[in-house]
């Protein structure tokens, strides 16, 4: 399901009078949220209760600026995304200079030969081999179920969309010991909010981890290379290094970089999500119910359901908390200035909770993207994967994976253990901790 479809488009309003600076916080808040050691959402979510939806605010000398306002979204990420770009990403050491973190041409060349393995006749080719790991997982499932056995929740779903995207990438079902190897990437990602500021001293701080994850990128460029198609055929991988054979700067470097972003983007947004939409729904039981009766297994009704809770959990939780860009050149944003140079922070986080658009923001209630009327239409209101040239490419991918496994899984109840207090913010917004807990076999 494409999440920007039939949310519909506002006009802009015109800027009214000479623009003025953007509001700005006062010094007490910054000064108050250092004292408690708070985590970056707080002070974002102070600044934006205390100034409104395009607010600045200071950590050194120069003004960052919030953005949660529907339509300064929109400005910032699908109307003028020359003047806000990406300056750098915080993944650049794991995925060097893949479509994630490349800008200018390169980002152009490489968006657009990966663009069509994500839409239409490209998605249907991977389509199978979702559900082949999907079933995979659900025959996990019935055997924990079976045996009473206790499972951590959280890495059966990592391990599930690791298991897609493999499959994806190179044709072949994840293996344990490519699997043993590639937890080096949740490694990495996780130390990345916590890494020195130096560059070296980032990279040597992760450096086993990394040359874990060079090793097995660089085995599956050679399979590939050597025309080793798994048995669903050849795969993302083959793509790319048949596209070195006509493209020179598609060394074996940029290869690596761009198969390590996929699989990054491939299966750590996708196993948080999923996790999170567990964890909510032992909060709230009755979703899982509603869901199932929604209607018979393999119905449409039914996945408009398990959609629907997809997409609340993604409102909720982002796949992207925070997209970081920098102003390119002097604009005015919903009425303000804004000068060249000044750090943008678009947090679709904190707009998915604004309580103008989302009557009880922090409540978990799927029906608001079943029922007409029941959420904001403005596609500034709702962007889990972005909106814009640099949304998300892999969105339906993303969609159709959760949609598939939770088909799946639904049936079986997790009897949470524990569950985490708190949620951990890095490249994503994950649940702080293990999620131990048995199942209970579908009712019959």
């Amino acid at each position: 399901m494409d999440t920007e479809a039939g949310l519909g488009s506002l006009p802009q309003v015109p800027d009214a009078g000479r623009p003025t600076p953007v509001p700005e916080a006062g010094p007490d808040i910054v000064e108050r949220w250092r004292a408690q050691g708070g985590e970056l959402v707080d002070l974002l979510s102070e600044v934006r209760a205390r100034v409104g939806g395009v607010a600045a605010f200071r950590l050194g000398p120069a003004p960052t600026v919030l953005v949660t306002d529907p339509q300064a979204v929109q400005h910032v990420l699908a109307r003028r995304p020359e003047r806000y770009v990406k300056r750098s990403h915080r993944a650049r050491l794991l995925v060097g200079d893949g479509v994630l973190s490349a800008t200018g041409a390169a980002w152009k060349a490489q968006r657009r030969l990966l663009q069509a393995q994500f839409t239409g006749t490209g998605m249907r080719r991977y389509e199978q081999r979702i559900d082949a790991a999907a079933r995979t997982a659900a025959d996990r499932w019935r055997e924990y179920a079976r045996t009473a056995r206790t499972l951590d929740v959280g890495q059966e779903m990592r391990r599930f969309a690791l298991d897609a995207i493999w499959r994806s990438l190179t044709g072949h079902p994840l293996d344990d010991g490519t699997e043993r190897e590639l937890t080096a990437v949740e490694a990495v990602a996780a130390a990345l909010p916590t890494l020195p500021a130096d560059a070296s001293d980032a990279r040597d701080a992760v450096a086993a981890d990394l040359a874990r994850i060079d090793a097995v990128a660089r085995h599956a460029i050679e399979r590939a290379r050597d025309g080793s198609a798994g048995p669903d055929g050849p795969g993302l991988l083959h793509v790319l290094t048949d596209a070195a054979a006509e493209r020179p700067e598609y060394t074996d470097r940029l290869i690596r970089d761009e198969l390590v972003t996929l699989l990054v983007a491939g299966h750590e947004t996708t196993a948080t999500t999923l996790t999170w939409v567990h964890l909510l729904l032992d909060r709230h039981p009755g979703a899982r119910a509603d869901t199932l009766a929604a209607g018979s297994e393999g119905s449409e009704r039914r996945r408009q359901a398990v959609q629907a809770l997809i997409h609340e959990t993604l409102r909720l939780y982002p796949s992207a908390w925070i997209l970081p860009r920098h102003a390119a050149a002097d604009d005015v944003l919903a009425g303000h200035t804004v000068e060249a140079g000044t750090d943008i922070l678009v947090c679709p986080y904190l707009t998915h909770r604004d309580p103008e658009l989302w009557p009880e923001p922090e409540h978990f209630d799927p029906r608001r993207f079943l029922t007409p009327g029941a959420r904001p239409t403005h596609p500034g209101a709702y962007f889990p994967f972005g909106i814009g040239p640099r949304a998300c490419l892999g969105m339906q991918f993303a969609l159709r994976e959760a949609t598939v496994l939770l088909e799946h899984l639904l049936p079986y109840t997790p009897a949470f253990e524990s569950v985490p207090t708190k949620a951990a913010y890095g490249i994503t917004v994950r649940p702080a901790g293990p999620t131990p807990a048995t199942l209970r076999p579908p009712r019959t």
